[in-house]
Formats: structure tokens, sequence, C-alpha cells
């Protein structure tokens, strides 16, 4: 069950123009905070706004690197991460087959249904424990 917004504003920046793209956002979401449910180290997830995007940190456990969604130039929603981390690197030698990104800070996306629970789940866990650095895992 995916939480209540955080805040009217936060609630707010989901209001996007484009149908697709708010049944996107909202999926990634909900995505975000299934997966921190499943990952106990990350602790309590934040979603507040930065940049004015949708914004899920993990303020108790410092274990997680932020995440952000928003709608990019280039696609209709994106998730983005910290430009200088390792993640979008790391997912794109563990998922070879994704070739939609924005440099190293955004997996694009266009259509709802490209939002995959194993592929971009396995992204959101090692944002969320990025401080602690499990050894890289195979996806499954």
């Amino acid at each position: 069950m995916t939480p209540p917004f955080a805040s009217r504003e936060v609630e707010a920046a989901f209001d996007v123009a484009d149908r697709q793209a708010r049944a996107g956002l909202l999926a990634l979401r909900r995505l975000i905070f299934d997966t921190a449910a499943q990952t106990p180290e990350a602790g309590r997830i934040e979603e507040t706004l930065r940049w004015g995007q949708p914004s899920y940190l993990t303020p108790e456990s410092k274990t997680g690197s932020t995440l952000r969604l928003g709608v990019p130039k280039d696609a209709r929603f994106a998730l983005f991460v910290h430009c200088q981390s390792r993640l979008i690197p790391e997912f794109a030698a563990a998922f070879p087959a994704w070739d939609r990104f924005e440099g190293t800070r955004a997996v694009l996306f266009n259509d709802p249904r490209d939002v995959e629970p194993i592929r971009h789940g396995w992204l959101i866990r090692r944002a969320l424990t990025y401080r602690i650095r499990p050894p890289l895992e195979t996806p499954v």
C-alpha cells in the first residue's frame, strides 16, 4: 500500500498535464515505497521536494542516495539519481538492454508499463543502500 503524500506540495508535483507521465511517476513512487519496505537497512523513507521534484531520502539510516522523480526534456518521465554516483553506470552494466538514460543522472521512460519491479526496483534498492554498498548483486 502506497502511503499518502507527505504534503500538498509533493502531491501537486505529480499534477502534470501528460496523463501517461503522471501514471508513470505514480508507478515509480509506488515502487520506491514498495522497495523500501523490502529493504529494512534503508530505514524510514522521507518524501519531500528538491528542486521542485518529489524526492526520496533515508534521513535516519543515511544509507541512501537521493532519488527524484520528474519530467525531463527528452522523455515523458524519469527517475533521477545523484549524477556523481555510480548508480546509472551500474544499472547500465546490469541491464545492458535498457538504453534510455540522461547521462549519469536519470533513467528515462515514455510509457508507465516500462516501470518494471525487477529492473527498476533493483536500481531503487541500490540507491536506498548506496552508502553501505552491498556487493553488486545480479538481478533475478
